[in-house]
Formats: C-alpha cells, structure tokens, sequence
C-alpha cells in the first residue's frame, strides 16, 4: 500500500539565474553590490535615528524597525543565492528550506503591517496635529511595532503549517533562486486546492487589510492637505507622505504580482524578475527613497557620517 503525508525528499535543488559561468559571475557581483548597499544604506539609517536625539519621534522609530525588518529580508536569501551562483551544488535542506520561506513570508507579513502604523502615524500627524503627541505616545508605538511582528508571524506560522501537510516524492528541483511557496506548490504529490482556498482566505486579512488602512489613511490625508490654505504647507505635507507611498506601491505591487494570482498563471521566468524586485531591489532603495527627500534624515545621515 503506497504511503501517503510523507516526506520523501530531504532536500532540494534551486535552479541557478543563469546559465553560463560568466553570466553567474556577473550577477554574483550585482547582487553584492546591491547587498551591501541594502546594509549600509539601511545601517546609516537606523544609525542616525539613534544617534540624533531630534530623531527619536514616531515617525522615525518606525523608519528604523522599517530598515531592520529590510536588513533582516535581504539576509535571508541573498547570501544564499550569491553562494549557489559560485557553486555548481545548489542545494537546499527540506528543514532549511521550510525555515528559509518561514523568515521570508514572518519579515514580508511584518512590513505590511508596520507600513500601515506608518500610515496611521502619518494620519494623526497631518488632520490631527495638536494631538499628536498626546494620541501617538510610547505605549501605542510599542503596541503597534509589537503587533506587526505578531501578525507577521502569526501568518508565517500559517504557511508553514501548510507547507508541512504537503509530500515532496518526485522531482526536488525548484524552479527558483530560492524557496517560493507558489514553485514548491508545483512539486508537491499532494493536492494543493486546500493551500491555495487558504492562501486566498488569508490574503484579505494579512494583506488588503493593512492596504486598506493605507488607502483609507491616505484618502483622510489628501482631504486635509487639500483643505490647508497655504501652498508651503501643502506641499510640506505631500512631502512627508511621497516617501512613504513610494515604498507601500514598490512593495505591495510585487507582492500582488507574486502571489494574488491563480496557480495557473504562474510564469517561473517571470517571477524570478519580480522576487528579485521584491527582495533585493526593494530593500536595496527604500533608504534612498526615505533619506533623499527629508531634509531631517539627510540633516541627521551628514552628522552622523560627521562625528565618524
């Protein structure tokens, strides 16, 4: 009688990006270049919140978990991938795989979550800034930055659980540079309907909810702005928000692409473009995006730099 629910592969294959040794070469020093921008840049970042007591406001404590999280997302697969692109064994463990897409899919639901704190931040600092102080205290920065970790990993917690009710019995070769849900969907012997109802009874709460928050922040935050008499002051407004709508379009966008898609669309090729967007890119260029058009991050980034 055949076995069923088991694991029968203990590791996995990941494809390479590239074919040829010169090619792999190459991508091996875009992808450390682009790494250890993403570190300094996201390391100057919370570096200067620390150091710069005018920094130490709400905005900027979630700016710098913002970067820790980016840190953190980067590591997870990058050094990985620069490895395999040097090595000719690109293997995986089945418990290092799981762990690798446990962290990706905790640091992802964490981002989403604390982008919309950020929101909600910049919300009661634009309609409601003479209470500002009051409503934005200590305790409800902490309250939100813990509950964004929680509803990240309440949500890798998920996942992972899913994952573990599918069996790996053929071919252990991923179609990726690292371990995608979507690409270990497509090995597995069992039927994944039940994976992909969840996935899109999930979506609705651990995604379009916080992007929901934002949109809904925003559309209150426009209302205002557009209500404000002085042109200096709407445009001061606009600027404190561009940043931060930046960052929610560049990563919600790939994620939507990645995965609020059926199985039937999945394109391997297409979606190794997108996830390097969506891990190298996006933390790479977030500390740009926020330092290059705030004067106090740049004001803070030039002394900090100064008093090394």
């Amino acid at each position: 009688m055949e076995k069923e629910n088991h694991t029968a592969v203990s590791n996995f294959i990941l494809t390479s990006l590239a074919s040829h040794q010169e090619q792999r070469i190459i991508l091996f020093v875009v992808f450390l270049a682009m790494y250890l921008t993403a570190l300094i840049g996201n390391g100057l970042i919370i570096a200067a919140i620390y150091l710069d007591s005018r920094l130490h406001t709400p905005m900027y404590f979630f700016l710098s978990l913002l970067s820790m999280l980016d840190i953190s997302f980067i590591t997870t697969t990058v050094p990985n991938t620069m490895k395999n692109l040097l090595s000719e064994r690109r293997s995986i463990s089945y418990p290092g795989c799981l762990t690798q897409l446990f962290f990706l899919i905790f640091l992802a639901g964490a981002e989403c979550f604390l982008l919309a704190a950020m929101a909600y931040d910049r919300l009661v600092a634009i309609c409601s800034p003479l209470q500002y102080a009051m409503v934005m205290n200590q305790r409800l920065c902490y309250q939100l930055a813990i509950g964004s970790f929680v509803g990240g990993f309440l949500k890798s917690i998920l996942h992972t659980l899913m994952i573990l009710r599918l069996s790996f019995c053929g071919s252990n070769i991923i179609n990726h540079f690292f371990c995608d849900m979507t690409a270990l969907y497509k090995l597995s012997c069992t039927d994944t309907f039940l994976n992909e109802v969840m996935l899109f009874i999930e979506v609705p709460f651990c995604l379009m909810a916080p992007f929901l928050a934002i949109v809904f922040s925003y559309c209150r935050i426009i209302l205002t702005i557009l209500r404000m008499p002085s042109a200096e002051g709407r445009r001061k407004a606009f600027s404190t928000c561009s940043s931060h709508l930046t960052v929610v379009t560049l990563l919600y966008g790939t994620i939507i692409v990645m995965y609020i898609r059926p199985s039937s669309a999945y394109s391997p090729e297409k979606d190794k473009v997108v996830a390097v967007v969506y891990i190298v890119v996006t933390p790479m260029v977030n500390p740009f995006i926020y330092s290059l058009r705030n004067n106090d991050m740049k004001g803070a980034l030039r002394r900090a730099i100064g008093k090394r």
